[in-house]
């Protein structure tokens, strides 16, 4: 059975965002100077900035539930707005086939033989064919973008970009806003 919205999005987001999985207490305390890397603030530090990063995964996961439950929403509306088209189409459909055709019209009264019900159901079950057909086209259509999306969603989880020059594009961009703010200053 394929991911559902909140599997993707508890995986890309919030599994390997940990701070464990990104830095260890050991390599924290690299980053500090050699006679600071021993002091008893920086176990603090990290803590702290563990405990933040703990708070920030906590409001992602209930995000992820809400925009779950929102989308359960949203699609419980489609459908019932779809319905809704789909009765109010078959009931114009009805009303023009009685003005066109007065109270003689199959709206009415469907009445059918053995021999005159074989070709309605014969038209029918080429109908639903090609819908079917439709369906499946637009299924494998959708399948394949959704791959596209899992793909790009791993490369930005790992850190490579089909672009390779964004890297330098964003250095760039944050020079000229550098320099943009220290000619206002």
């Amino acid at each position: 059975m394929a991911p559902s919205e909140s599997e993707i999005l508890t995986n890309y987001l919030v599994q390997p965002s940990s701070l464990t999985s990104i830095t260890t207490l050991d390599q924290f305390k690299a980053l500090f100077p050699r006679p600071l890397q021993s002091s008893p603030q920086v176990r603090s530090l990290y803590r702290d900035l563990q405990a933040q990063r703990n708070a920030v995964l906590d409001r992602v996961v209930e995000n992820i539930g809400d925009e779950a439950k929102r989308g359960n929403a949203m699609r419980r509306e489609v459908i019932r707005a779809r319905r809704e088209a789909d009765r109010v189409n078959a009931d114009a459909e009805v009303e023009m086939e009685r003005a066109l055709f007065g109270d003689a019209s199959s709206a009415r009264s469907a009445k059918h033989s053995i021999s005159s019900i074989i070709p309605e159901l014969d038209g029918a079950v080429g109908a639903l064919e090609a819908e079917i057909e439709k369906l499946k086209e637009e299924e494998a259509t959708l399948l394949e973008s959704v791959k596209q999306i899992i793909g790009g969603l791993s490369d930005l989880r790992y850190g490579k970009f089909s672009n390779g020059q964004l890297g330098d594009e964003i250095i760039d961009g944050l020079k000229s806003v550098e320099a943009a703010c220290e000619s206002k200053s």
